[in-house]
């Protein structure tokens, strides 16, 4: 999927809705912060972008592994 953003106030608004951390996803998911690591080793969830202490992921990646 592209992205295209009129202006840096829409840009922001989308990663403030749409970009999470490693803990709101465990927090979504019901689960730890080790189980997001081992889904983000096992290729099941991939990170937008990855520092040495977190995580940042689309939320939409995270919502399609909510167990119903």
């Amino acid at each position: 999927m592209k992205y295209q953003f009129k202006s840096d106030e829409e840009l922001k608004l989308f990663i403030s809705d749409n970009i999470i951390t490693t803990m709101e996803a465990a927090a979504i998911l019901n689960c730890s912060r080790q189980n997001i690591d081992k889904m983000v080793k096992g290729n099941k969830l991939i990170p937008v972008k990855q520092t040495q202490r977190d995580k940042l992921f689309l939320k939409s990646d995270v919502m399609v592994h909510i167990k119903t």
